[in-house]
C-alpha cells in the first residue's frame, strides 16, 4: 500500500488543529513546531486543504487557520483526497496495465483492498481521532513539552534581566 508522507502529514495537521484549535486559530508555525513538519511543506498543504474548503485562513496578529467544519463532519479519506493523494495497495497506481501493459491476475484484488481502505478511512472523523485515548495521551505529552519550552525561555530571559 502506498500513502505519501503528503498525506499521512496533511491528517497529523488537521488533527493538530481540532486538538488545539479550540482557542483561535493555529499558525503553521506551531503545528510544525509540535508535529515536526518543515513549514514549507505545510504551507503547501494547507494550499490545497483550503482550495478543498477544509480549513481557512485568519490574517492578522493571532491569525493562522481553523477548520471551516465541525470536527464530526471532517473524515481522513476527504483530507487525503484534498492533498492529491490516493490510497493505492496497486503495483500499477491503479491504471491496470500492470502486466505488461495489462491487467495483471491480482490487479482486482489490490484495487479493491484501495477501495475497502478508501472506505475505512472515509468512516473516522477527526472527531473520533481526538477522542481516542491514543490521541489525547500524546497530545498531553506535546502540551507538556510546550509548557517545559516556554519555562525554559522564560528562565532564561529573567536570567538575562537579572544581568
Amino acid at each position: 500500500m502506498r500513502l505519501t508522507t503528503k498525506g499521512r502529514y496533511a491528517v497529523t495537521a488537521m488533527l493538530d488543529l481540532a486538538l488545539y484549535g479550540e482557542q483561535g486559530p493555529i499558525s503553521l508555525a506551531d503545528v510544525s513546531s509540535r508535529q515536526d513538519i518543515s513549514l514549507s511543506y505545510l504551507e503547501q498543504l494547507f494550499a490545497k486543504l483550503r482550495r478543498k474548503d477544509l480549513v481557512q485562513s485568519v490574517r492578522g496578529p493571532g491569525g493562522g487557520y481553523r477548520l471551516t467544519k465541525p470536527l464530526e463532519e471532517i473524515y481522513v479519506a476527504e483530507i487525503i483526497d484534498a492533498v492529491d493523494e490516493r490510497v493505492d495497495a496497486t503495483g500499477c497506481a491503479g491504471n491496470a496495465d500492470c502486466h505488461g501493459g495489462t491487467t495483471c491476475l491480482t490487479h482486482h484484488l489490490w484495487a479493491d483492498l484501495s477501495d475497502k481502505i478508501h472506505h475505512f478511512l472515509s468512516d473516522i472523523s477527526l472527531a473520533s481521532l481526538v477522542q481516542s485515548n491514543n490521541v489525547q495521551s500524546i497530545s498531553a505529552r506535546q502540551r507538556q513539552a510546550e509548557l517545559e519550552a516556554s519555562f525554559a525561555g522564560d528562565k532564561i530571559s529573567l536570567r538575562a534581566l537579572e544581568s
